[in-house]
């Protein structure tokens, strides 16, 4: 699949932030018919009164296994699939909420991508085999010590990301990692960095699915720091470090 002119989308979390981002960007790339996911489908009436005839409201908490079972059997017709929807918590070691983050953000941010994918990998499968889409972050690769739980979660759907593609590649779907750094959303309304605009995550998607990549760093730092990364691991893991020691002289 070299484009999405004509296909058939649905997105999880396609009410706001990176996955209205997705909508959008879709909608410009010639998308015949998108899905949007979303716990409360009143969050998308505006959207879909918009775009009738391309937006479909898809009533989808992702960790909820009813909302998972019956999204499928509705959107049977999905060929491209995007696991978007995620939460992000900030914490440390010495948050008496870490634990409850920990389980909040892991059911939302793994377990909801894990049903996801089980649930549509047949429908994909129906289709052609299709594109699987699932966005984790740079937090996936790199260990932020402010974000001690949900970078947890995050390194956990990069596995996802990874068992994934070798488990569908025989029925020919193609799965795709997104890992970008901060973007400029409510869920990171908090976050003390410089953020890039949600719809830059989208279009690096589109580039990838044009190209057939299939690891997306669809930002300056997510890239620069992913190639440091790979350069020099230890070398990362002292700048984390030398970000707390900054954190707690300031403090």
């Amino acid at each position: 699949m070299t484009t999405v002119q004509n296909k058939i989308v649905l997105i999880t979390g396609a009410n706001r932030g990176i996955g209205k981002a997705y909508a959008e960007e879709f909608l410009k790339a010639g998308a015949r018919k998108i899905y949007l996911g979303t716990r409360d489908t009143a969050n998308v009436k505006d959207m879909v009164a918009a775009h009738p005839n391309i937006y479909v409201p898809l009533k989808l908490d992702v960790t909820k296994e009813a909302d998972v079972k019956a999204a499928a059997q509705t959107a049977s017709d999905v060929q491209i699939l995007i696991n978007n929807a995620g939460i992000a918590l900030m914490d440390g070691l010495d948050d008496a909420k870490a634990a409850n983050n920990a389980r909040q953000q892991f059911e939302v941010n793994y377990i909801g991508p894990l049903l996801i994918t089980q649930a549509f990998a047949p429908v994909l499968k129906k289709n052609g085999g299709g594109t699987l889409i699932t966005v984790s972050s740079i937090a996936g690769h790199v260990a932020f010590p402010a974000f001690m739980t949900y970078v947890a979660s995050k390194f956990a759907v990069h596995s996802l990301i990874l068992s994934s593609r070798a488990l569908l590649a025989a029925q020919g779907t193609k799965v795709i990692g997104v890992y970008p750094g901060p973007i400029d959303t409510d869920m990171a309304r908090d976050v003390p960095m410089d953020k890039f605009p949600p719809a830059m995550v989208a279009q690096e998607t589109l580039k990838a699915i044009a190209s057939g990549a299939e690891d997306v760093f669809t930002d300056p730092m997510a890239q620069g720091l992913y190639a440091a990364l790979r350069a020099d691991p230890k070398a990362v893991e002292k700048q984390m470090l030398e970000m707390v020691q900054q954190s707690q002289k300031a403090a």
